[in-house]
C-alpha cells in the first residue's frame, strides 16, 4: 500500500527550550531526596501538527505535558505558544486527561459548556458552540445524558469536545484512550484524525502505544529516562487523510517505523529491569 508524501507547515506553534524539572521526594525516614525528572528538553511542534511523546514509564512525558499546560512550573527553560511565553494555565491550551474527569452533576452539553462559562461567554453562544462540538464528536443525541449514563468512549469524546470548546491554539492529550478496550480505542483514534482534519488544531499527544504514536502523528519524540530527555525525533512519512489503523498495519513502512521506535525504547526498558 503506497501513500503520498505529506505536505506540512513549518510555522512553529509550540516551542520548548532547555526545560528541566527536579522534584523533592519524601523518604520513609522523613528525609528528602532530589529526583531529576526532566533534563534540557527541547523540541518544536509546528502549526496543525500532531506530535507524540513516547518512552518508557518514568521518562517524564506526563510531567512535560503538564508543564506545557502550566499546571507544573519548570525549574529552568522556556516554553512559548507562538511568541507568547507560558507563565501558567491559559485558554490557548486545552487538555484531555487519561480519565475524562467530567463533572457528574452536569449533563454532556453542560460539561462541554463549562470552560466557556468560566470565560464568561453568554449562555446562548456557549450553548450553540457546545451543540456544534457534540455534533463534531458524534454525540448530538446524548446532549442531555449524564456521565454515568455514558460509556467510557463517549465520556472521552465529551472530554475532547470540552477541551475544544475554548478554541485553544494547542490541544494537549495525556493518554486519552489508554483505559479503553481495543475496539473503542481504535475507533476513537480514527475519529481523532477526523476531528483534526476538520479543526486543524495543533496536538501534543502522550502515549505508551507504538501503533497509536505512528498512526496519529506527524512526528514522534522518543524520550529517554533517568532523567527524561529527548532521545530522537522521528518523522512519520504518511500524508493525511489516513486509512484505518488496521489498514495501516499492512503497510511495510508503518511496520518498519514502529519497529525502529521500539528498538530505541526497548534498551531503556531492559536496562530498567536490571
Amino acid at each position: 500500500m503506497s501513500m503520498p508524501a505529506p505536505v506540512r507547515s513549518h510555522v512553529t506553534k509550540l516551542s520548548v527550550r532547555n526545560v528541566s524539572k527536579t522534584f523533592r521526594v519524601a523518604g520513609v525516614d522523613k528525609s528528602f531526596r532530589l529526583l531529576p525528572v526532566l533534563r534540557n528538553i527541547s523540541f518544536e511542534v509546528f502549526e496543525t501538527e500532531i506530535v507524540s511523546l513516547i518512552g518508557e514509564s518514568g521518562s517524564g512525558k506526563t510531567t512535560m505535558l503538564r508543564i506545557v499546560q502550566g499546571l507544573i512550573k519548570a525549574d529552568s527553560g522556556e516554553i512559548a505558544v507562538g511568541a507568547t511565553p507560558i507563565r501558567g494555565p491559559g485558554y490557548d491550551r486545552g487538555i484531555v486527561f487519561q480519565q475524562a474527569n467530567l463533572l457528574p452533576w452536569l449533563n454532556a452539553q453542560s460539561n462541554v459548556e463549562f470552560g466557556l462559562e468560566l470565560k464568561g461567554v453568554p449562555k446562548a453562544e456557549r450553548a450553540e458552540r457546545a451543540r456544534a462540538l457534540l455534533q463534531l464528536v458524534g454525540l448530538t443525541d446524548f446532549a442531555r445524558q449524564y456521565p454515568h449514563q455514558l460509556s467510557g468512549g463517549m465520556q472521552q469524546r465529551i472530554g475532547v469536545a470540552r477541551a475544544l470548546a475554548i478554541d485553544p491554539e494547542i490541544l494537549l492529550m495525556d493518554e486519552p484512550f489508554s483505559a479503553l478496550d481495543a475496539q473503542t480505542r481504535e475507533s476513537l483514534q480514527y475519529e481523532l484524525l477526523s476531528i483534526h482534519a476538520k479543526t486543524r488544531k495543533t496536538i501534543l499527544f502522550v502515549t505508551h502505544d507504538l501503533d497509536e504514536a505512528v498512526y496519529l502523528s506527524d512526528r514522534v519524540i522518543i524520550m529517554g529516562s533517568r532523567p527524561g530527555h529527548v532521545k530522537e525525533v522521528v518523522d512519520v512519512p504518511f500524508a493525511r487523510p489516513r486509512p484505518s489503523l488496521t489498514e495501516m498495519r499492512g503497510n511495510p513502512t508503518f511496520l518498519e517505523l514502529r519497529d525502529r521506535i521500539w528498538q530505541r525504547i526497548r534498551p531503556l526498558q531492559t536496562a530498567g529491569a536490571r
